[in-house]
């Protein structure tokens, strides 16, 4: 139980960080980055939209991301989150790859960066479920895996309210048992603005001249470091929750 109560202390220190105010880094990378954007064509926004969107709806309702990896059954959390790292280690490998060739081509090639980059998230996302023990063949998982994503790229009001619903995802999860209703309440504009915002300063950097192939490695380097935090404390939390009502379920 040493290894639970070192995690529950790093979840504590997780909570707080991320509810800090934006400091003076945060606030400059915005500044630059919505005065990047002002010469980005709004053909490439649109192409951003268009394609969370579709990859999205890909991961909710398809079955591409659906990894062939087994799904774990019951892991101690300390092997599953080691296991997680070296998973993690992979993907970012191909990100920073995948974020340098393309930055080297400019905007062009930096408009296909982005449905890449989206693509490996969500396979990244889909696998690390496995690897916690949760199947993505079941809709309310693929769910979860939305609210994780959205959760690691939201402003922080929306932050705490996914937050809120991931901890309680024992009781959320019973209205998402099937797929029925869940594309039309998804509120696609939030999600696709926060979402750009929270990239743009970075891939922004990507598109222009001369320092596009080392942007493109930073942003995708750093952008992959934060979903492996956010995705790994989600389903730490998760686990613990899981683990302590199994325990309770066995007590005499």
């Amino acid at each position: 139980m040493k290894y639970e109560h070192k995690i529950r202390r790093e979840l504590a220190d997780w909570e707080q960080k991320m509810f800090k105010p934006p400091g003076w880094l945060e606030k400059t990378s915005k500044t630059i980055g919505n005065r990047i954007n002002q010469f980005i064509p709004p053909k490439v926004h649109d192409i951003i939209t268009t394609t969370i969107r579709s990859i999205v709806r890909t991961a909710l309702f398809g079955a591409e991301y659906t990894p062939s990896r087994a799904v774990k059954n019951s892991p101690e959390l300390e092997s599953a989150d080691q296991e997680a790292k070296e998973l993690f280690t992979l993907y970012q490998k191909i990100a920073v790859a995948e974020g340098a060739g393309t930055g080297a081509g400019g905007i062009v090639l930096s408009m296909v960066d982005f449905p890449a980059l989206i693509a490996i998230k969500m396979k990244f996302l889909f696998e690390l479920a496995h690897v916690y023990g949760y199947d993505t063949k079941h809709f309310s998982e693929r769910v979860f895996i939305l609210k994780v994503f959205q959760m690691t790229f939201s402003g922080p009001e929306n932050r705490a309210r996914l937050l809120s619903a991931i901890k309680n995802w024992h009781n959320e999860k019973e209205q998402w048992l099937s797929d029925a209703e869940y594309s039309h309440n998804m509120d696609w504009e939030t999600f696709q603005i926060e979402y750009r915002d929270a990239m743009d300063f970075r891939k922004m950097l990507q598109m222009l001249p001369g320092v596009g192939a080392f942007a493109g490695a930073w942003a995708n380097y750093t952008i992959l470091e934060e979903l492996r935090e956010f995705a790994m404390n989600a389903y730490r939390l998760r686990r613990l929750h899981d683990d302590f009502e199994v325990m309770g379920q066995s007590s005499p």
